[in-house]
């Protein structure tokens, strides 16, 4: 099975009623419209509430008009932005832009078209005008059973391996992983995915066909190729520090639930991961060593809303269906976890040095001198203690399985 095969069976209530609106029958997106909302992208910067409210009231195609001069002003837009708006509408080229992502193989996603994800719609006022998609997969199937894995760009050896671990077992488990491509946490949960021949969704603040950074411009072909490259920027379109911020939020909404390996207390992943609370997802994060700064903005996370996590089946519980449940955590079993209670009480009152009588152990287990010696004899046929005379001492067996606590430390 590939990638873009992912299973969808037995998925929770969410997940079937996403299901089931792609199902339903979609009414074409306008042309006209399409090619607002396209202009609205590389006229307006990601998620402007204001925008997203005269979008909602007046329609892209009004909204565009009255953005460049030719209907009345949106309510409270001032003059300064309608003067920035008026200087970037001179360049504008929606159609251009359209055909453009089409020669690169990809498409403009817009809400009420069939490919969009519907929990993108959460996030209100500061939804995405459109996406700019690249990759041969649904969005909106493969946004059904997605997680996001992001962390530190300067991350630690430590970091680097957790999330690379991660995106390999979440993928293999049937899950997208989502991340933003940058250097550090973002990368290794990337490649973890594309290792296990799996799914993953990479998330830039810039147009799909602007690699950012560009040493990553290998990883997202390969990302593109096997799995997708979304942006809110149309073609050309670079980053600047805002757009990565602001770009966290899609990645919040796209996805069931967040997991940050290694942050610092300034980290633009806690960013993603307060967006995943304020929308109701999932957070979660992978604690680390106190000693290191990069566990500083986990561990905060940790001590609020954020529930632990260690490896992909942990991740799965939390955000998966019902009975998904990560296996029991448990150390190795000893000899002594397998003693009768009675048995277990005569051989904690054993001395860890030395010998002692039946009499002494009786008292010190509360037993009577003939139950005592009974449960002797059980430990001496088991390998546990031994008999000097009319004294008892423990074995070299017992004390390697830590069977005494009397006279330890």
């Amino acid at each position: 099975m590939t990638a873009h095969d992912l299973p969808v069976e037995g998925s929770s209530g969410a997940c079937e009623a996403e299901l089931a609106a792609t199902d339903a029958p979609q009414r074409p997106v306008d042309d006209a419209v399409r090619l607002a909302r396209a202009a609205l992208t590389r006229l307006t910067e990601p998620g402007d509430e204001a925008i997203g409210r005269w979008l909602r009231e007046l329609g892209p195609v009004a909204l565009w008009r009255a953005l460049t001069g030719d209907g009345e002003p949106p309510p409270g837009a001032g003059s300064r932005r309608l003067a920035g708006c008026a200087l970037r509408a001179a360049r504008l080229d929606p159609a251009e832009d359209l055909a453009a992502m089409a020669a690169l193989g990809g498409r403009f996603v817009c809400p009420q078209d069939a490919e969009w994800p519907g929990q993108l719609d959460d996030l209100g006022d500061a939804r995405p005008i459109g996406l700019w998609v690249l990759g041969r997969a649904s969005l909106r199937m493969w946004a059904v059973r997605s997680v996001a894995v992001v962390g530190a760009r300067a991350c630690s050896d430590y970091g680097s391996y957790v999330a690379a671990t991660l995106g390999s077992g979440l993928a293999e488990r049937g899950w997208v992983v989502t991340s933003g491509a940058a250097y550090g946490v973002d990368a290794a949960a990337h490649r973890g995915a594309l290792s296990a021949d799996g799914a993953t969704i990479a998330v830039l603040a810039s147009g799909v066909d602007v690699p950012y950074p560009r040493g990553h411009a290998g990883l997202i072909g390969r990302v593109a190729e096997q799995g997708l490259v979304v942006a809110e920027l149309p073609p050309g379109g670079h980053p600047t520090r805002s757009r990565f911020v602001l770009r966290n939020r899609v990645i919040a909404a796209l996805t069931r639930g967040t997991v940050v390996v290694e942050a610092q207390y300034r980290s633009g992943s806690l960013v993603t991961a307060r967006w995943a609370q304020r929308l109701g997802r999932c957070t979660m994060g992978v604690p680390g060593p106190v000693t290191s700064g990069l566990s500083g903005g986990v561990h905060e996370l940790l001590r609020g809303e954020g529930l632990l996590v260690s490896d992909a089946d942990e991740v799965v519980e939390l955000i998966g269906n019902i009975g998904d449940l990560a296996p029991a955590r448990r150390g190795p079993v000893v000899g002594r976890d397998l003693l009768p209670t009675a048995t277990a009480r005569v051989l904690e009152a054993l001395p860890v040095r030395g010998t002692g009588d039946t009499q002494a152990l009786a008292r010190d287990a509360g037993m009577s001198h003939d139950e005592t010696l009974t449960r002797l004899y059980e430990l001496l046929s088991l390998g546990f203690v031994e008999r000097r005379g009319s004294r008892w001492e423990l074995t070299s067996q017992a004390h390697q399985t830590g069977s005494s606590r009397r006279g330890g430390s």
